[in-house]
């Protein structure tokens, strides 16, 4: 179980980290109308990514058998790939955060920008989803400890991060630097793992 609790909640933290649509939209929401109104965009993945799931773990159950590891390698070498984009931004220096011009004012505009966003796709297609199927396959309980560890660590780190947005404006660029490269450290170690799993299931 320890397995599928440190990759749904390792693969949230940098979620949480990279920037993106949602992140985008919440800061400039908070910049708007405050944290308080914008807290319930927190829960946009909860709501959002239900439909995503069950097409692609319906997907996955048609797959000939086999056909999980080689997503699972993918996975790892997509997360690889994040790592490094991370790690190349890091690089870059710290930076300000940029606001949007038209921030949701309600949960179902942030849905909406997290529906529209690929990034789920790709997360579910390739890491989560053969993780999801491998698990419940083991015990539902396992499944269900990779999609409580995810979406525990998702909605609690973008809750935090609406809320310091609200008390300090926006986070200190240099803060924002540092958890970049760590969160670039979590994707590269779960890619690895990830990408290990999948070879060796071969």
């Amino acid at each position: 179980m320890w397995e599928y609790l440190l990759l749904g909640g390792g693969y949230a933290f940098a979620a949480v980290i990279q920037p993106g649509p949602l992140q985008a939209f919440m800061l400039a929401s908070v910049t708007r109308v405050g944290w308080k109104r914008t807290l319930p965009a927190a829960l946009a993945p909860i709501v959002s990514d239900g439909p995503i799931i069950l097409g692609v773990v319906f997907l996955l159950g048609w797959l000939p058998e086999g056909w999980t590891g080689w997503l699972r390698a993918a996975g790892g070498v997509f997360l690889l790939y994040l790592a490094w984009s991370s790690f190349r931004q890091w690089q870059g220096g710290p930076v300000e955060a940029a606001e949007e011009d038209k921030p949701p004012r309600t949960l179902l505009q942030a849905v909406v920008v997290n529906l529209l966003n690929p990034a789920p796709y790709l997360a579910w297609s390739l890491v989560l989803g053969p993780a999801l199927v491998e698990a419940w396959g083991q015990s539902p309980g396992f499944g269900i400890a990779l999609l409580a560890a995810f979406y525990g660590i998702l909605t609690l780190g973008n809750a935090l991060v609406i809320v310091a947005f609200g008390a300090t404006g926006y986070l200190d660029p240099k803060t924002r630097h540092n958890l970049i490269l760590v969160s670039a450290v979590f994707l590269a170690g779960l890619g690895v793992f990830q990408l290990w799993k999948g070879l060796a299931g071969r």
